[in-house]
């Protein structure tokens, strides 16, 4: 009946049925790995882009593909990661820089901190971070519904506590932010045996370790809904930190 209503030919018809229940061995791979690509991107919570997916696949799966076979593969199958336009910087690289040395390049030799807020609808989530440059883990948090200074001492004390760390040479950098400032802040430093720095006044790019953090934070889980509760947005701050 397909023959005939189509007008095909007999070889045709039977050769398209074929195939479909034989696909081709290149077909059936694509099948699998879009499988994978789908939990994967599942697992993400929605966010991984063709990049980490296929650092993913790489890395965490063991499966050797190419990252252009990844994205025509998430393009066929309608996935994609969540993502911002990118904006162009002005900065330029001065290179004698490159002949000093980095200081920095251990673990827990910089610390960097900063803070962030987030409404609900009973009002706003303050979420304080304390970051190890050198490996980028966010080492120190607090999460509150005030913005005193025992929000960013607590975040330190946690950092201090993960990491057994009394190293007379590490370095905690932060913005000219009020609890920052505050007296209990630099003397919870002073007694980790830390050095207190700060950036340059209307420098935006000074804390940058720190603004990266929280704008992948505000993209992959903050603004992807709207909040209604404090718990509610805390629990889940506390999830993608921890967790995922």
């Amino acid at each position: 009946m397909l023959r005939r209503v189509f007008g095909v030919s007999t070889s045709g018809y039977y050769d398209w049925r074929d195939r479909r229940e034989h696909p081709a061995p290149r077909t059936a791979a694509n099948e699998v790995l879009t499988g994978v690509i789908t939990e994967i991107h599942a697992q993400s919570r929605g966010t991984y882009g063709s990049r980490r997916i296929h650092a993913e696949l790489r890395l965490g799966e063991g499966i050797h593909v190419g990252i252009r076979r990844v994205e025509r593969l998430m393009r066929a199958a309608g996935i994609e990661g969540v993502y911002r336009r990118r904006k162009h910087w002005t900065t330029r690289r001065d290179p004698k820089a490159a002949l000093n040395d980095d200081l920095v390049n251990r673990p827990d030799a910089l610390w960097v901190g900063d803070v962030t807020e987030h409404p609900t609808a009973e009002g706003n989530v303050y979420l304080a971070t304390v970051i190890d440059a050198y490996s980028r883990r966010v080492v120190g948090w607090s999460i509150a519904d005030h913005f005193r200074a025992e929000l960013v001492v607590d975040a330190l004390q946690m950092a201090i506590w993960r990491r057994h760390d009394r190293d007379p040479g590490k370095v905690m950098h932060t913005d000219h932010g009020s609890t920052h400032t505050s007296w209990a802040f630099g003397r919870r430093l002073r007694d980790a045996g830390a050095l207190g720095s700060m950036g340059s006044v209307g420098d935006a790019l000074d804390n940058a370790l720190a603004e990266s953090f929280f704008g992948t934070l505000q993209l992959e889980l903050l603004d992807r809904r709207r909040w209604q509760t404090r718990t509610e947005l805390s629990t889940e701050i506390f999830d993608w930190i921890a967790v995922f």
